[in-house]
Order: C-alpha cells, then sequence, then structure tokens
C-alpha cells in the first residue's frame, strides 16, 4: 500500500488555512509592486506615533515575506523563514516580542544576532474581509521595550485597518480590469459603493453599497449622469475630469484620489474614489470605487494628534520638534533653540499630587502659546513639550540679544503663580539657549548645546538664562571621562576611607571620627572629596558606595571601641540613599552586623535633604532616630534651612562650617553667627561641633561659648586607619577592611 505524499516540512509556523490565505493574497495583486505613497505615509506615521526606527507593510508569500511599505530598512523582502511576520499572522491579535534575544523562537535568527539587530518586534495581522491574514504591519526597534500598553495595541490596530481600506480599494480596482463578470459578483457583495460609467458620464452599473452611500436604487441611478453625485460647486472640475478621460489623457487606471461626494439628500459626504478606465467595442469605459472615509479622516487625525502632539497640553511633541527642526536645518536658515525647565515643579507634584502637576503644565503651555503669539503673530515661535517638565520654543532667526530678551520674557511669564485647584503654586523658569547652524547643525545636536546651556542656568551662577558656549562641551566632556572612573574606581577599589578625630572641647579627649572618603587615582594620586563628590552623587553607583562607606566605616568604628569604649562614627549620607527605599534597612542591617551600638553612629545629613521637607523623609529620619542612631546636620547656617525645620526634623548634632571658624576671631558678623549657632544648639536640646579648627585662639573662644565639640587640623587631618589607630587610639595598628570582593588600592 502506498502512502499518500506529504508536503516538505517547512521551518516556519504554518496556517491550517495555507491554500486559502496565499490565493487571497494573491487577489490583491501587491507582491513585487513599487511603493505607493498611501502606503508609504501609513509607516511614517506609525514610526513617529510609536517612536520606533522600522515600519513595514509585510505581505507574507509562500516562502517570503514582501515588503509593500518600509521605512528604517534597505531590503525589499527576506526569507520567510527568519520572519517574525510568519508567526504574527497565526496571532488574533496583536502578536509582540518585548525582547527578542530572551524569546527562544528568535534569540538565534540572524535578523537578531546581525542586521538589523531586531530587540522588539510588534505585529498586528492585516485580515481580509474573509478573515484571511495575509500580512502584518509591523513595528521593529533595536532596543527592548517591556511597555508597549492596550492603549498602543489599540492605534496599531487602527493603523492597520487603514493600511487594509487601501488594499481593498486595490483588490477592486485589479477585479474589474480582469473580469467584467468576477467583478460584478465582487461588487454585489462590498461594502464600498461601486459604479460603472459609460464614456460620456452616465451610470450602467450601481452595486449595493452604492445604494446604501448615496439613497439611490439602482433603477433610479442607472443611465443618469454622473455629475448627480457631486456637490454642486465640484461639478465643473467633474466634467473636465471626465472629458480627459474620454481621450484618455488622464491616466487613471489603480489611482486613487480623495473627493467629496453628495447624497440624495445634499449630504457632503468625503470619499476615497479609485478610477480605471478599459475600452470596449471601441468606446471608453469607466470605473469608480468609492468608498466613505468619514470613519477613517477621523481615525487619522486621532493617530496624527497622537504622533504630533502632547496629549495633555495639546502642545507640539519632540517628534513634530523634531520634524520642524530638521527642515529649518536642512535649508540653512538661521534659528534660535530655548529649552525651558520649570524649577519646582517636582515639589509640586509630591505636595499635591500628578493630578495638580498636570494642571499647572497646562498653564505653562497656555502662557508660552500666549507669549508666542504676542511675540511671534507671523508664526516664526514654534512652542513644544518635549516632556515632563521640559518644554521648548523654535524661533526663526539668529540674533542673540533678541534670543536673550525674549528668554526673558519666557522667564516673566512663567514666574507669577498658577492656581491649579484654587492653590497657589511658584515655578522659577531656567533657559538654555542655542543657535543654529552655529551651535549645531542637526537637531540632536542643537538640542544637547541648548541642554548645556540649560545646566548651566541650574546651577544659579549665571542667571536664569544662559547662552551656549563652545566650553560648556569640553566640561560635558571631562565631566562624562570623570563618571566613566568613578565606575571603575569603584569596580575594582580605588576609593579608600579617610578618618579625622572629633575632639571634646572638655579635656581635648578624642571622641569619635567622621569618616571621609578618598579616591586613590592611579594617575593623579589621592583625591579628596571636592574632585569628584559632585559627580559621584549624581551617578547610579552613589547609593552603592554610600553602602559600602557605612558598611567599612562602622567594622572600623567597633575595632576602636575596644579602646575607646563610647567612640562614636559620623557617615556622611548620599541623597541617592534617602531615594532608594531602603536606607532604613540597611542601617539596621549593619550594625546588626558589625555589632556597633545605634549611639555609636552618627549620620550626617546635608541641607537638600532636609529641604525637601517631604512626609517620606521626615518619616525615615524619625525610624532613623527611633533606632538610636544619631543625625547631624552639616554645614549648617550656609544656606536656606529655618529655625522651623530644625523643630519638626530629629536632628542631634548640629554642625557649624568651617566657612564661619576661620575668621571666627577676626570678623564680629562670623563670630555672631556662631554664637547664634550655640544658642540655637542648647535651646533645641541639640549639641554642636564647629569644623575646621585651626588655631588655639579659634578653641579657645569656641569652648568659652560652650561648645561641646570640634575637628579640625589644629587635631589631625584626615587619615587612613591605620594611621589614626596609631595616632589617636591605641598607638598600634588596626587595618580597615576592604570593600568586599575588591582589593585595596594605594
Amino acid at each position: 500500500m502506498t502512502r499518500p505524499t506529504e508536503p516538505p516540512p517547512t521551518s516556519w509556523p504554518m496556517p491550517a488555512d495555507e491554500d486559502d490565505r496565499l490565493a487571497a493574497l494573491a487577489a490583491y495583486h501587491l507582491v513585487d509592486t513599487p511603493p505607493e505613497e498611501e502606503f508609504d505615509r501609513l509607516v511614517g506615521l506609525a514610526s513617529r506615533l510609536f517612536d520606533v526606527p522600522i515600519v513595514l507593510v509585510s505581505l507574507v508569500a509562500g516562502d517570503r515575506q514582501f515588503f509593500k511599505a518600509r521605512l528604517g530598512l534597505d531590503v525589499c523582502e527576506t526569507g520567510r523563514d527568519v520572519s517574525f511576520c510568519a508567526h504574527a499572522i497565526l496571532a488574533d491579535e496583536v502578536f509582540v516580542v518585548p525582547d527578542a534575544r530572551q524569546d527562544p523562537r528568535f534569540m538565534s535568527n540572524p535578523l537578531v544576532l546581525g542586521q538589523p539587530f531586531i530587540r522588539f518586534y510588534a505585529g498586528k495581522p492585516l485580515v481580509t474581509p474573509a478573515g484571511r491574514r495575509i500580512g502584518t504591519l509591523c513595528l521593529i526597534d533595536t532596543r527592548p521595550r517591556h511597555d508597549f500598553s492596550d492603549a498602543d495595541r489599540r492605534n496599531l490596530t487602527d493603523i492597520a485597518s487603514l493600511v487594509m481600506e487601501r488594499m481593498e480599494i486595490h483588490r477592486l480596482s485589479h477585479a474589474r480590469l480582469a473580469d467584467q463578470a468576477r467583478f460584478e459578483n465582487i461588487a454585489a457583495t462590498s461594502p464600498d459603493a461601486i459604479l460603472c460609467l459609460t464614456g460620456d458620464g452616465r451610470i450602467s452599473f450601481w452595486n449595493a453599497a452604492a445604494e446604501r452611500l448615496f439613497g439611490h436604487t439602482a433603477a433610479e441611478a442607472t443611465g443618469q449622469g454622473v455629475g448627480m453625485l457631486v456637490p454642486e460647486n465640484w461639478r465643473t472640475l467633474c466634467q473636465r475630469a471626465l472629458k480627459r478621460l474620454q481621450r484618455r489623457s488622464l491616466p487613471a487606471s489603480g489611482r486613487t484620489i480623495e473627493l467629496p461626494v453628495a447624497d440624495r439628500d445634499g449630504r457632503v459626504i468625503p470619499a476615497d474614489i479609485s478610477v480605471s478606465t478599459w475600452t470596449e467595442a471601441g468606446t471608453v469605459g469607466i470605473g469608480l470605487i468609492i468608498r466613505d472615509v468619514t470613519g477613517r479622516r477621523s481615525s487619522e487625525e486621532r493617530l496624527f494628534r497622537l504622533a504630533y502632539f502632547d496629549p495633555l497640553t495639546g502642545l507640539p511633541n519632540r517628534g513634530a520638534w523634531y520634524h520642524r527642526m530638521t527642515d529649518v536645518l536642512a535649508a540653512g536658515r538661521p534659528v534660535t533653540l530655548m529649552v525651558v525647565d520649570l524649577a519646582g515643579f517636582k515639589e509640586i507634584n509630591e505636595a499635591f499630587g500628578t493630578s495638580t502637576g498636570d494642571l499647572v503644565l497646562k498653564s505653562v503651555a497656555a502662557r508660552l502659546r500666549a507669549f508666542g503669539r504676542e511675540h511671534a503673530p507671523d508664526h516664526t515661535l514654534m512652542v513644544a513639550r518635549l516632556g515632563a517638565d521640559e518644554f521648548v520654543l523654535l524661533l526663526a532667526g539668529g540674533s542673540v540679544a533678541r534670543a536673550q530678551d525674549l528668554a526673558l520674557g519666557v522667564v516673566a511669564a512663567l514666574s507669577a503663580p498658577h492656581e491649579p485647584d484654587g492653590r497657589s503654586c511658584t515655578t522659577a523658569a531656567r533657559i538654555g539657549l542655542a543657535i543654529g547652524p552655529d551651535h549645531g547643525d542637526a537637531p540632536d545636536d542643537l538640542l544637547a548645546a541648548a541642554n548645556l546651556a540649560l545646566h548651566q542656568a541650574k546651577t544659579d551662577r549665571h542667571g536664569p538664562v544662559v547662552m551656549f558656549d563652545p566650553t560648556f562641551r569640553t566640561a560635558a566632556a571631562r565631566r562624562r571621562a570623570l563618571e566613566h572612573e568613578l565606575r571603575i574606581a569603584f569596580e575594582t577599589g580605588q576609593f579608600d576611607l579617610h578618618y579625622q578625630p572629633l575632639i571634646a572641647c572638655d579635656g581635648r579627649k578624642v571622641v569619635g571620627a567622621e569618616a571621609l572618603i578618598r579616591w586613590n587615582h592611579p594617575d593623579r594620586g589621592l583625591l579628596t572629596p571636592a574632585a569628584f563628590l559632585d559627580v559621584l552623587a549624581q551617578k547610579p553607583s552613589a547609593e552603592a558606595v554610600g553602602e559600602w562607606i557605612l558598611r567599612t566605616a562602622c567594622r572600623q568604628a567597633v575595632r576602636w571601641r575596644e579602646v575607646i569604649a563610647d567612640f562614636r562614627i559620623g557617615v556622611n549620607l548620599f541623597e541617592a540613599q534617602f531615594r532608594s527605599g531602603r536606607l532604613l534597612d540597611l542601617v539596621r542591617e549593619v550594625l546588626a552586623e558589625t555589632g556597633l551600638p545605634p549611639q555609636a553612629l552618627e549620620l550626617e545629613i546635608v541641607e537638600t535633604i532636609v529641604l525637601r521637607n517631604d512626609p517620606l523623609t521626615l518619616q525615615l529620619l524619625h525610624d532613623l532616630r527611633a533606632l538610636g542612631v544619631g543625625l547631624a546636620f552639616d554645614d549648617y547656617g550656609t544656606g536656606f534651612a529655618s529655625l522651623s525645620l530644625l523643630k519638626r526634623f530629629p536632628v542631634t548634632r548640629l554642625k557649624i562650617d568651617r566657612s564661619f571658624i576661620r575668621d571666627i576671631t577676626t570678623d564680629a558678623e562670623d563670630a555672631a553667627v556662631v554664637r547664634a549657632v550655640l544658642y540655637l544648639g542648647r535651646s533645641f536640646g541639640m549639641e554642636v561641633i564647629a569644623e575646621g579648627v585651626e588655631t588655639e585662639a579659634q578653641l579657645e573662644m569656641l569652648c568659652r561659648h560652650d561648645c561641646h565639640e570640634v575637628q579640625g587640623y589644629l587635631f589631625g587631618r584626615p587619615v587612613p586607619a591605620p594611621v589614626f589607630t596609631e595616632s589617636f587610639v591605641t598607638g598600634g595598628a588596626t587595618e580597615a577592611a576592604s570593600p568586599p570582593g575588591r582589593s585595596r588600592q594605594g
């Protein structure tokens, strides 16, 4: 008995209706056809809407996929064996691969391992009216994306529907050209109005969908001139087009145009009209496929707004700004870019919630629009929102003086309080300016220049408006190099701790030490925090470095307490440790691990942490204090912390900044500040320590006014643990532990 021959196995998943699916695809006559503007426009819209570099309209044929439209990819087809779309056409809804390198189906795919290096894929099947999945509209990114939302899926589905509508018009046009009987059979069930006209423009065929669209029956319409379907103000144009079709001087077959039509009640309907012509018995015949695009136009307008406008403020978004910038710079015209940042906006969100914050952003957008109308009535100024609380203004022209004047005007316009929900909320604008093409001849370069200027404006040293200067790029390059070196420094154990003694005024006894980070740089030698701490504090590794400092200092303090029973260790905290949400657990863990009593640990906090004044920070400090840990307010007197904050926060010690100690014996104002801080300490039940003591005269004056403790070069500079042990504890050497898994350097 002979077994039936089975088809050879394939290396891709096969739909159950493969033969019917391929037949349906063939009916569209789109495989191996040149690009068409209407499909290209939709992939461009999808790219902007979803911010992906590659968008394809893929038609899945027998052993390959053909790209009817493509953006961001040079090839027009690939084999079906490497096609993601071969999997997507099996899905009922959107098929999503968040990270192809982590997906067993695709991790070895050559399109993942090589060009175009696919990491993210989302494909919506293109489904015919009969339910056949002939291809996909797909999005591709070279980075993984785990945030493709339900709204994103709906928007991709809507664009796929628009693609399918255009494909349907194409299919019906080809059916008419191929076979009259087949055409009329398709027309009978088509959702589109299908008409045939004689050479003089009279209706000879009228399907059921035409009856529904126009309200005329076939009997009423047949023999009538097509002009009855055209709004009155379009009829002259219609007659001219018919005459050109009669002369075959208008290339029409397969062409789709968008024109209004009118039903029997005179209602004007936007429509897509596909025109084809043929010759029968020496006379010209004309075919029209008419589709009501009212719904499609609404969908396209919605998707266009999503692609080009910020949904919260209604301003143009980053994509629209980028498109405009590209055109302006390509034309070589001078342009000024202002990047606006809202200082204080984060605090509004934290204090009142994001709904109030959204109302403030709407208020800011409204003021910027009004400013643009007032100062650039000729529409030479574009306002856009790039994201969060960042806005940009794009101004024609390259006058530095005008740019600075307008920027100061923006600062003034945004300085008045906003009053969302009856609340008074104040923000301060900071603006970075850059002029193209002088400071950058591409959108990204010009934006980077303006952001560098904005960074300077945020420091408050230059005022709220700063114009870009090329030296900013040099400084930024140095900062990036320093950030890289800092990462290597932590990974290879180049950081070390030095300790400076804390001295009791009563008896000049050593009562503790402050742990201070140092960097044993392989080329520049030993660096103090002034050379790197500001940059380190902003890096993601700041939390891990802070944890290493805490563990190392506490372990060392336990050793010194074996000799000095009441020895206390002071440890500075990074702001990142407060934001991490695990500082309290870390302190508990380190105290338990090392056996250090809580009262022997004092955590030093800076003013920026206190000034945040948010409930979570306040609760965290109270929880730390409840453990028995001391809290010292570092550099007190140099900033803006109020007395009310001292009352609310559970601070146990004030540290007088060295800048007030330096001239305490010669400057009456500095002496008055020191006396005031000592008085505050006594009034609030806090101890006070003075930093930067270098002379006996300074020490004598501080002790005379009942200062509790001092530290400074009079007693000793910060030194490594072994030196500190030798000089201030036992006279013997006690080795500080290295970071776990790291070797000690220097």
